[in-house]
């Protein structure tokens, strides 16, 4: 991790909430920006899409494996903009956000409106250890992780081991858990509404396809696109949140601008994949003002280069974040099991 991380975060705590000011001239989306984005990421994903069931169908499996996980990175893409329409910073037109975002749902596999409500939980509370639960990955703090039962602290090593949370998790999340709106069962029709009407142009648009061209040659498609692009969100959004030098704190000590700027990171990528991804590495920036389009991110970082040396991660510790599991609550920093002694 870069050390100047530890030399920053004594003074921007206190300059946490000015940044707010700060970062409030950069709200603004430009109209023909946001539609030039929708369109450069749209029509690849639509080409290569195409591109993959005609290889596919015609034995090209070379095309096929490089056609699949190319669409899947403009498939994540687009699950970028659908994220910018849920906190209303793409058209900055709350029914231009709001439709979009659910036509794009539809293709993610993700119910708009019951999505956008769970991540409004998270940006709300995020580094909060009183209010885990929505929105989030389950961090356990080691004394919570001590006091389990042999059969909880499996259940837990389970959830956090690789294989489950890069491989079977972005399957369950995407296929499964939102195809009803698990933790919001109790929360009125909306939840409700959002989930089984994505079910329904789900269905609806796997039939038109179904016609089209067969049931199976739609699932080799889009299944496997799907959930690669789900398993390198997955990815992203646990490195933004699951490194080191991470916020977590209860309720005397927890406030908003301080935990957004240090219990996210700034994953400093390559510029491509900065671009593949929609910026969302700048994550610190877009929690502290989640109305930044994602385009314009980058433009903050020129302006305050100050900002890039806070909780920056490169790729290479990225890698190493995979085997942090634990909040010490004492050390202020996440732990993996064995440095936690568990």
């Amino acid at each position: 991790m870069n050390i100047a991380v530890h030399d920053l975060k004594g003074s921007s705590d206190l300059n946490a909430s000015a940044w707010l000011k700060t970062l409030s001239r950069y709200r603004q989306p430009r109209t023909s920006r946001s539609i030039f984005e929708l369109l450069v990421t749209a029509g690849p994903f639509a080409v290569l899409w195409l591109l993959a069931y005609l290889c596919l169908s015609h034995g090209i499996w070379l095309g096929f494996v490089v056609a699949v996980p190319a669409a899947a990175a403009f498939l994540l893409r687009l699950f970028m903009i659908q994220h910018d329409c849920g906190h209303g910073s793409f058209f900055a037109r709350r029914s231009l956000d709001d439709w979009t975002g659910r036509l794009l749902g539809v293709l993610t596999l993700t119910p708009y409106d019951y999505w956008r409500r769970a991540h409004a939980v998270h940006h709300a509370s995020a580094g909060h250890l009183d209010e885990r639960g929505i929105g989030d990955i389950t961090t356990l703090t080691v004394l919570e992780y001590r006091a389990l039962s042999p059969a909880g602290r499996l259940r837990y090593r389970l959830y956090r081991h690789p294989l489950v949370m890069f491989g079977i998790g972005p399957a369950w999340i995407f296929l499964l858990k939102q195809r009803l709106p698990i933790g919001m069962m109790r929360s009125g029709a909306m939840p409700w509404v959002s989930t089984m009407a994505t079910n329904v142009a789900v269905l609806a648009l796997a039939a038109a396809m179904a016609f089209a061209i067969g049931l199976g040659p739609f699932l080799a498609v889009h299944l496997p696109i799907v959930l690669l692009a789900g398993a390198a969100g997955v990815w992203l959004f646990y490195v933004q949140h699951q490194f080191e030098e991470t916020h977590w704190s209860t309720d005397d000590d927890w406030h908003f601008p301080g935990a957004a700027l240090h219990g996210a990171s700034y994953y400093d990528l390559p510029l491509v994949l900065r671009w593949m991804t929609g910026n969302i590495g700048i994550h610190h920036v877009h929690h502290l003002s989640s109305r930044i389009p994602y385009y314009r991110l980058p433009e903050v970082l020129r302006h305050h280069p100050e900002l890039a040396l806070i909780g920056r991660v490169t790729i290479r510790d990225s890698i190493r974040c995979v085997r942090l599991a634990l909040w010490d609550e004492e050390q202020k920093k996440l732990l993996s099991f064995r440095d936690a002694m568990v």
